[in-house]
């Protein structure tokens, strides 16, 4: 069990998933925030919200996306941020598996809305379920160490 906590307690793995995961979460943003209107024809296309929240939802979660980066990037509100890239990611998983079982091949809208951003859902439900397992870490890890606030 001393082993796990040493795991957990790393300093610098903590660190370079926390860089890494936010850097994920901001790149992925990018591209929604410069084209909200294709990104809300994306979020229609997974079926998941009422039509009258799409616009919104389209434009405020690349923020939110760029909110939850930024903390785990500078280590400020951790215990926020990484519940929010938590379930963030879990949320990203649960919409693909959704339209998996619906048995709809939809543009992921992940980190570009171009049309020509198709992906197996099936590979992006694997590449989702590392950056969880990465997330998870986080959320498990002690380690307060190159972070702008120690809480």
């Amino acid at each position: 069990m001393a082993d796990n906590r040493k795991f957990f307690d790393n300093d610098y793995l903590n660190l370079v998933i926390r860089l890494f995961v936010g850097v994920i979460f901001i790149y992925a943003a990018i591209d929604k925030v410069a084209n909200p209107a294709q990104f809300a024809r994306i979020v229609y296309n997974y079926h998941l919200l009422p039509t009258s929240l799409i616009n919104l939802f389209a434009i405020v979660m690349p923020w939110v996306e760029i909110i939850c980066g930024a903390t785990l990037i500078l280590g400020v509100f951790r215990p926020g941020g990484v519940l929010l890239a938590n379930l963030l990611i879990l949320s990203f998983i649960i919409a693909l598996s959704v339209n998996l079982f619906r048995g709809v091949d939809i543009e992921c809208g992940c980190f570009t809305v171009s049309s020509k951003a198709k992906g197996g859902i099936i590979d992006l439900l694997l590449r989702d379920a590392g950056l969880l397992i990465l997330a998870l870490y986080l959320l498990f890890s002690r380690s307060r160490r190159f972070s702008l606030m120690k809480s």
